[in-house]
């Protein structure tokens, strides 16, 4: 990575913390803390960051008492191209206040294709659940009870949309609501609407990269003219075109 494209990399992210920073607070409050980007080498670093620089959990309350807490981490890089900022990993941590255990994971690992890169993974237990795992004769299950160690729910990775399509920290802000009723404050849906518009937007404009001649097809359907370029860009191999991965 050149001196230019890490600090043209910089500004990006300070952006990306600064979109986060104005989605969490329009939320959930003004005294939730900050986000901010760390330059870390070959990628940086967002999350929320107190007053004293300590890396925090977000505060939720649900009738005035903090009852939940997100953890929020980015690590940012640039794309394949060094065209475009890329999320190289995502971790949304939901928390009972007081319990280190999470309840949920929403994770992403850009490189990943087994697990599944955009995953949820659930901290419960069901006994149904438990004999589905050790009726397993092969793979990531059987392995744990080779290692004489049973396998555990929180363990599998549930496919949350591929890596185009995976939920945003909009969505969970929206599930924590509809669940549990957490407190908002006034004007928060507008917030999260916009922001979670700009998301899809950012991942349809994504995935119009990945399939072009799917997007100018249905162009073409509603009326546009679409005209082929003179020079055709390299195209990925459907093995390796993100779009289609898990």
């Amino acid at each position: 990575m050149t001196a230019d494209e890490a600090k043209a990399l910089d500004a990006l992210a300070a952006g990306f913390a600064d979109q986060l920073t104005s989605l969490t607070r329009g939320v959930l409050g003004e005294d939730t803390p900050r986000f901010h980007a760390l330059n870390m080498g070959s990628r940086i670093r967002i999350s929320p960051i107190a007053e004293n620089e300590v890396v925090r959990r977000i505060p939720i309350r649900i009738s005035g008492e903090t009852r939940l807490s997100l953890g929020v981490r980015y690590f940012c890089c640039w794309d394949g191209s060094s065209t475009f900022m890329a999320t190289d990993q995502a971790d949304l941590h939901l928390f009972y206040e007081g319990v280190p255990d999470p309840l949920l994971r929403y994770e992403y690992v850009r490189k990943s294709k087994e697990p599944p890169g955009a995953h949820l993974q659930v901290h419960a237990h069901r006994d149904e659940m438990a004999y589905l795992l050790r009726l397993a004769e092969r793979g990531r299950p059987q392995q744990g009870l080779r290692r004489d160690r049973l396998p555990r729910l929180s363990e599998m990775h549930l496919p949350v949309g591929g890596h185009r399509m995976r939920p945003a920290l909009e969505d969970i802000l929206l599930f924590l609501q509809r669940e549990f009723a957490i407190d908002t404050t006034p004007g928060w849906k507008a917030v999260v609407d916009q922001h979670l518009m700009d998301w899809r937007l950012m991942q349809l404009k994504t995935a119009v990269r990945d399939a072009p001649e799917s997007a100018a097809q249905v162009l073409r359907s509603l009326g546009y003219s679409v005209i082929e370029p003179t020079v055709p860009a390299a195209r990925q191999a459907a093995a390796e075109n993100k779009l289609f991965w898990p």
